[in-house]
């Protein structure tokens, strides 16, 4: 029995499906197969149901899985142990952060780090995942919800004001914003306060236009397809669209980030926050 034929068995067994196993590990599928073969043959016993649906684990397969995610942890404990004693400011870091605060919040410091520290090579995700720190999926993570991880460190970075903006010289609602149209976060996303406020104020407004990115939300905002709630930063630099008065400001937001505790002493991981602390810290 393996390490390398655990990882493809607790990738199979957290997707479901070969495919999806290879593309979360970077395996080709025939190669997950085989993976798959040769570990319950050295074990003795199916792990996985193949039905037509995708792979289900068995009960032996269930015992394995106890077993494998506690080796997984201190596999994965080593690696950021070792990655948080370096002191050498080169490598890779990975952030994760929305679009909208990688491109209007993030770049410009990016920049700044990459001039001051040109052998650090910065992995920037942007799709709206919640990236795991104790699995090293990230380095660094930026998000408006607090980290309740225990082993994670954390602060509050900056509050985040919120605005109303339609295209520049269209008319402004009036009323209960019957006529008027909304460009809304998706379902996924419904809950979060501006969602509420906007449909609150304008409770005749139509919803033109669901999406889980804040700048799609800004471009059709900027081409006139309704009214969008956008955080200030993003909404202030995006062309073509105008703040509107709805009577009160929509509610701000908190920015977090966090890093696992192992990485406090990662020479360029430091660096970088220090960095991102002094332009953004509020």
């Amino acid at each position: 029995m393996e390490w390398d034929d655990l990882r493809v068995f607790l990738a199979v067994a957290r997707t479901g499906t070969l495919g999806a196993a290879a593309r979360a590990i970077g395996q080709t599928q025939p190669t997950m197969g085989r993976r798959i073969r040769a570990l319950e043959t050295a074990l003795g016993h199916m792990l996985f149901q193949r039905t037509r649906e995708g792979f289900i684990l068995t009960s032996e397969g269930e015992a394995v899985l106890a077993h494998a995610e506690r080796m997984e942890e201190e596999a994965l404990g080593l690696r950021r142990e070792l990655a948080g004693s370096e002191t050498a400011i080169e490598g890779l870091l990975r952030l994760s952060c929305s679009d909208w605060f990688g491109v209007t919040m993030l770049a410009p410091i990016l920049v700044e780090f990459a001039a001051a520290r040109p052998r650090v090579v910065v992995e920037l995700l942007t799709d709206p995942r919640l990236y795991s720190l104790p699995r090293r999926e990230a380095d660094l993570v930026f998000r408006i919800r607090p980290f309740d991880e225990p082993e994670v460190v954390a602060r509050r970075l900056m509050r985040i004001p919120y605005g109303a903006y339609a295209k520049t010289g269209t008319p402004h609602p009036t009323g209960d914003g019957a006529g008027s149209s909304l460009l809304l976060m998706d379902t996924a996303f419904g809950g979060m306060p501006d969602v509420a406020w906007i449909t609150g104020k304008l409770p005749q407004a139509h919803i033109l236009s669901r999406s889980n990115s804040r700048e799609v939300q800004a471009r059709l905002c900027a081409l006139g397809m309704g009214i969008a709630i956008l955080p200030r930063p993003l909404g202030d630099a995006t062309a073509g669209i105008e703040p509107i008065d709805l009577g009160e400001a929509p509610p701000s937001r908190d920015t977090w980030l966090g890093y696992h505790r192992d990485m406090r002493r990662n020479a360029r991981l430091r660096a970088l926050l220090d960095l991102v602390v002094e332009r953004l810290a509020d």
